[in-house]
């Protein structure tokens, strides 16, 4: 082990293995390889503006460059069974002044901290998921946008409290659930919006005296600006608390979504069947034939809810400045959420696309639940009666029609098919705008996807602009490179 594993100058001790495999984690190569890919990452971009501040020699950063890139190439195989007191990242750092001297690897963390290292790569990460989570999501809509165009006259009664309330159409129902899904979309744009600052340069906590150029490492990183504030950049958590926030409400729509269509493939409903690859059976039970998938979707949801309540706890009534419950015990908690949400995004994909409406049994459960009744209440209306007369007069004739074991209203005058009646509702946002509501929610896509595209162009261009600089700087300095 080097002395410096141990001893910081202030520090000669370190802590003991159980509680350091406590803290930091048994270390294993695919647990080093996930925490150091970004964080080198960053240290590429760092070299680079360190060098064109003049705070790093050419000569110190091409080696630098080099033994970075080697280690990345190797998946970081010479870091395997190094002795890591302090965790991986400073495990990382001190074997390149082992390996390149101290002269040039101790110059590495020049003008930073793990600080501001840390919530760059939270802020990186994070970014990553959330623009994967718009992504899946913007499929969702897609499937159910198509869906919604498809069955746009497959009449069925809508249901308030559990009771059959008005007619609309299977179309109807799922885009209702899109433009919920709409405001989510628009909500992870924000959010990933949230994270073009980048915290690199804020060092600990309150910047540095040192000559920097932190829009040069942003700008390397795909960020779009630096830190506004060092502390709010190295304290703050609450882009992740946002992100939960709004995976948790996708979640939750999806949730209702797949309570719907459980509830709707039963056998006493009947409304809508799966084939046989969304569907399982029973271990004991051979007539069964359950759309066990939906299960999954609604509990997924619990995972973004208490993953949000976890952070928010830990971040409660600590100091604004940098914190272990913010910055690692509270993050921590997002990624195994995120993760909940997309797989209930994908379930929802493709339980949206194979679920088959039963139009013949939507329609005649229709017919029978007296769904028409405000429609023959508002025929009176037109005609000049009073509206609370009018419900009074229809709902005596349901009663009358119940009571006589009728599915049929004798009051007013006689209604057209049922899916005319639909067609007629055709203000706010009534099942008869279903056609107008698709349109206006493509077009919403539409510009989602551009977003998306335009986004992720930023980051290729970023990594690509990251790379030609480093190789840049190795052609320049190393041995036999051209000055």
């Amino acid at each position: 082990m080097s002395p410096r594993a141990t001893d910081t100058g202030r520090l000669t001790g370190t802590l003991a293995p159980r509680t350091r495999r406590l803290v930091y984690g048994e270390q294993s190569p695919d647990e080093i390889r996930r925490e150091l890919e970004p964080i080198t990452t960053v240290d590429l971009a760092h070299v680079v503006m360190l060098t064109e501040c003049g705070l790093l020699p050419g000569e110190a950063a091409a080696r630098l460059i080099d033994a970075v890139r080697r280690l990345r190439a190797s998946g970081f195989r010479e870091l395997e069974g190094l002795d890591a007191p302090r965790g991986a990242y400073l495990m990382y750092e001190g074997h390149l002044s082992a390996v390149l001297g101290e002269d040039v690897g101790g110059r590495l963390h020049t003008a930073r901290s793990r600080n501001d290292i840390k919530a760059t790569v939270t802020a990186m990460r994070l970014r990553d998921e959330l623009s994967g989570l718009h992504g899946q999501l913007m499929r969702q809509q897609g499937v159910l946008l198509s869906r919604a165009r498809a069955y746009a006259e497959v009449v069925m009664p809508v249901h308030t409290h559990f009771q059959p309330a008005m007619p609309v159409t299977y179309g109807h129902y799922l885009a209702g659930i899109a433009a919920a899904l709409d405001r989510d979309l628009a909500a992870l744009r924000h959010t990933v919006g949230e994270l073009d600052r980048c915290p690199l340069g804020a060092g600990a906590v309150a910047g540095t005296d040192l000559p920097i150029n932190p829009e040069r490492t942003a700008l390397l990183l795909g960020f779009t600006a630096s830190p506004l504030h060092a502390t709010d950049a190295v304290a703050a958590r609450d882009t992740v608390l946002r992100a939960l926030a709004v995976s948790a409400s996708a979640a939750v729509t999806l949730s209702r979504l797949a309570t719907d269509l459980q509830l709707w493939s039963t056998q006493e409903f009947g409304f809508v069947a799966f084939p046989e690859r969304l569907v399982g059976g029973s271990s004991a039970m051979p007539q069964k034939r359950n759309a066990f998938l939906l299960e999954h979707v609604k509990a997924k949801a619990a995972l973004a809810i208490g993953a949000w309540t976890a952070a928010a706890s830990a971040m409660k009534s600590t100091p604004f400045t940098n914190s272990i419950e913010v910055g690692t015990e509270a993050v921590s908690a997002a990624w195994p959420a995120l993760a909940a949400v997309r797989d209930a995004i994908l379930l929802g994909q493709v339980l949206v696309s194979g679920a088959r409406p039963v139009a013949a049994r939507m329609e005649a459960r229709a017919a029978e639940g007296f769904v028409t009744a405000t429609v023959v209440a508002n025929r009176m209306v037109a005609q000049g009666v009073p509206f609370r007369t009018a419900h009074h007069v229809v709902g005596a004739a349901v009663r009358r029609a119940v009571e006589s074991g009728n599915t049929a209203l004798t009051a007013g005058a006689p209604l057209p098919a049922l899916r005319d009646v639909v067609a007629e509702l055709n203000r706010g946002g009534g099942p008869g705008e279903c056609g107008k509501t698709v349109d206006a929610l493509r077009g919403r896509l539409r510009d989602h996807a551009e977003w998306a595209a335009s986004h992720r162009a930023r980051l290729r261009d970023a990594h690509r602009r990251l790379d030609a600089e480093a190789q840049g700087i190795v052609a320049r300095y190393a041995p036999g490179g051209t000055r």
